[in-house]
């Protein structure tokens, strides 16, 4: 059973008998949180990094931005027993899209958020496929804890 996450969206899970997935990862970031010992993890799909942007937004919807939506990610993931050291993190999109002039840099600017807290509460990346100007696909199979990332034109990675 495919549990879908959306756009500004996370789900986190234990059932072994489903894969999380999240399509269209263009200048989005779609972050992999995963614990094999309790087999449990998520996936955050979010859209810009910093919620001061909107407040608002972010009250009603804290997945849409990095800092807000993260620190979810890893609390929910740990109330299914998981622990940031054991977590394998991957970590896709970024992408320069509809943006060729680097006017807005939304893919580099969502990368560099995630980068800084990451940085600050010692959270190491496994697997990263971010920037170019690619949409991916990840998918996060809960049972053996494989991250398939399919990427537009360039086919599929599985870490």
């Amino acid at each position: 059973m495919d549990i879908i996450i959306g756009i500004a969206d996370m789900k986190v899970s234990n059932n072994t008998q489903s894969n999380l997935i999240t399509y269209s990862l263009g200048s989005c970031i779609g972050i992999v949180a995963y614990d094999p010992v309790v087999k449990a993890g998520g996936i955050l799909h979010y859209m810009l990094p910093e919620s001061k942007i909107n407040g608002e937004k972010a009250q009603k919807n804290p997945f849409m931005f990095a800092d807000t939506g993260i620190p979810r990610l890893f609390k929910q993931t740990y109330e299914y027993g998981a622990k940031k050291k054991r977590m394998k993190i991957v970590v896709t999109g970024g992408a320069k899209i509809l943006d060729q002039k680097n006017f807005f840099n939304i893919g580099k600017r969502n990368h560099m958020a995630l980068r800084k807290i990451f940085f600050k509460n010692n959270v190491l990346i496994n697997y990263e496929s971010v920037g170019g100007s690619v949409n991916r696909t990840v998918k996060l199979n809960m049972q053996t804890g494989a991250v398939l990332i399919k990427i537009s034109g360039q086919g599929e990675v599985v870490v």
